[in-house]
């Protein structure tokens, strides 16, 4: 690669640029620069053809906003260029990605052209990952949109369908994606989309894999996979049924084995409400309960009796009428007796080992009890610009690390969501301790500070109370995006940003602009874009620990919380002997 200077009108878009025979880019973000220092960054160019001119493999945005400020009648004469080896197009079209995932990103699509073209050159998946620096992963998913048929795809560059639908639609068929197309031209139909998109495709029925308790390596039916690989789903319920029955039924033969009284099925059309039972261990006549839901999901609730039939054995009752039952080898009172002795002796023993008592806390916190009730918060939202924003987040990020090396760790699928949430049997709750004694208390103390994140509710005076002492800076975990400045509807707050941000001085001269123009300049100053200066690490106060208000209007929830998580000094002792 040589750099030399080349005349803008001895330049063309080359084929294997990303923007070729796409219309005018978006140049309002650099004209202003061009316009008064000309082009400084070179363009990535092939060696000139027959004709003397060369084609722009990464820089056309440079090259548009050169050729309208020549129009303006500024001319800063031939453009910088780096000269690329000729004859190497994956190459090319690698440069042209590259340059512009560093400034505008390109849509899903635009980014399925050039990984596709790149695949055709001959680069293998891990290449590109290892050129871009992006997961393999992400790769694939963006190769998938290979999937949807061409109007499918333009229908989604155009934003006229959403994420979601699009996501689904990579499971489909052609067949299924004419049909979908068909309803989407009939102004009479219903056309179903997002996750009824999904129900559509798969018969009304879309069950998980993740359901499935038998093999799938050795399962003989159709998986379909959405855009993300993340989810597959049974392309055949009535296979899946099939499947999942005989594991149901092998899982039951298990627990008889096992010497468990009765293991009873629940079908998908009754429920098993655990209020209508009680905790009976095996050794007191208990029996397992197969609950199986609808969308293939099957719970087993070990160690339970209906709460009458359990009332009627602690009083000696016979379970069915005209059979004689069978006398327990002890009555229900010394029964009691012995637990609450045993109990007390645990109790009193365990104060003396901390270690044994973090791990059996972990365990409750983690799995659950009929004492505890532990549930990780849902981070929940309707917003989907608020829930990518969250998702994207460097926070979330670096958590979801910690959680799936304590899933791996406590040798649970790193598929599951959350680390607590369990769903409170005794077996799995000691299953769980057994292995945390034998971890050492580092480990213990991390599993310890993932589950209290899973469970630390949002907007509560706990989270303040734990930023404020840890002295957490969100310019560290946070920077300002386009959701902010969207969710910013009031013209005051928008002025207060401002001045915050770009001084009072910017804010006083564009006091008369609308809150939309007013969060532009801000934004500006953010990105130090149009020849605004550049602004690092700014925090809206309501983000900040401790939090503060731009008004006194209140309804801020941060210092609401922040009040309630005030330290509160103790009060000074009395001396009860002297008063």
């Amino acid at each position: 690669m040589k750099l030399d200077f080349i005349a803008s009108d001895k330049m063309f878009i080359d084929k294997t640029n990303m923007r070729y025979g796409k219309k005018l880019p978006d140049v309002s973000d650099i004209i202003a620069t061009v316009r008064k220092r000309g082009v400084i960054q070179p363009l990535i160019v092939k060696p000139a053809d027959a004709d003397g001119r060369s084609g722009i493999v990464a820089g056309a945005r440079r090259w548009t906003a050169d050729a309208l400020v020549r129009a303006e009648g500024i001319d800063h004469g031939p453009l910088p260029c780096a000269i690329l080896e000729d004859g190497d197009d994956a190459a090319a079209i690698e440069a042209s990605m590259i340059e512009n995932l560093a400034r505008l990103d390109p849509d899903e699509v635009t980014q399925w052209e050039t990984f596709t073209r790149l695949v055709k050159e001959g680069r293998e998946v891990a290449d590109i990952s290892e050129t871009f620096g992006l997961p393999e992963l992400m790769i694939r998913r963006v190769l998938a949109l290979g999937n949807l048929m061409p109007r499918v795809r333009d229908l989604y560059r155009r934003e006229e369908i959403d994420r979601a639908t699009v996501r689904h639609l990579t499971m489909a068929s052609k067949a299924q994606q004419r049909a979908w197309l068909a309803l989407l031209d009939d102004p009479s139909a219903y056309v179903p989309t997002g996750h009824q998109l999904k129900a559509w495709l798969l018969g009304g029925q879309s069950i998980s894999a993740a359901h499935a308790l038998f093999d799938l390596d050795g399962y003989r039916g159709a998986l379909v996979a959405d855009l993300f690989g993340d989810d597959r789903y049974f392309a055949d319920a009535d296979a899946f049924w099939t499947a999942q029955n005989a594991a149901i039924e092998a899982r039951r033969e298990a627990y008889l084995e096992a010497g468990w009284s009765d293991v009873v099925i629940v079908p998908a059309s009754e429920r098993f409400d655990s209020w209508e039972y009680e905790k009976a261990a095996k050794r007191k006549g208990g029996r397992v309960y197969v609950d199986v839901r609808a969308n293939g999901e099957v719970v087993f609730h070990e160690g339970y009796l209906p709460r009458a039939e359990a009332r009627r054995i602690a009083h000696g009752d016979p379970i069915v009428a005209g059979e004689k039952p069978v006398r327990a080898e002890i009555t229900s009172a010394l029964g009691t007796y012995v637990d609450l002795h045993r109990h007390a002796a645990v109790r009193a023993a365990i104060v003396a080992h901390s270690g044994v008592a973090l791990r059996l806390m972990v365990a409750h916190a983690i799995i659950g009890s009929p004492l505890w009730t532990v549930r990780p918060d849902p981070q929940s939202t309707r917003n989907d610009e608020v829930r990518e924003s969250v998702e994207a987040s460097l926070g979330e990020a670096r958590f979801d690390e910690h959680r799936r090396a304590v899933l791996a760790v406590l040798n649970l699928s790193p598929d599951e969501p959350t680390v607590t949430g369990g769903n409170g049997d005794d077996h799995g709750l000691c299953q769980l301790f057994h292995r945390l004694l034998d971890l050492p208390d580092g480990v213990v103390l991390d599993i310890v500070a993932v589950a209290m994140g899973e469970t630390l509710a949002v907007g509560s005076a706990a989270v303040d109370a734990v930023g404020n002492h840890l002295d957490i800076d969100m310019a560290d975990w946070w920077q300002a995006d386009a959701c902010l400045f969207e969710l910013v509807r009031d013209r005051e707050i928008a002025f207060a940003l401002l001045t915050e941000i770009g001084g009072g001085v910017v804010a006083k001269a564009n006091e008369g602009e609308k809150a939309k123009t007013v969060k532009k300049i801000a934004r500006d100053h953010l990105d130090g874009a149009n020849g605004r200066a550049k602004v690092e690490r700014w925090v809206p106060r309501w983000m900040r620990f401790p939090p503060a208000a731009y008004t006194t209007r209140g309804g801020v929830g941060s210092v609401e919380a922040t009040r309630r998580a005030a330290r509160v000094e103790p009060e000074p002792q009395v001396d009860r002997l002297a008063a």
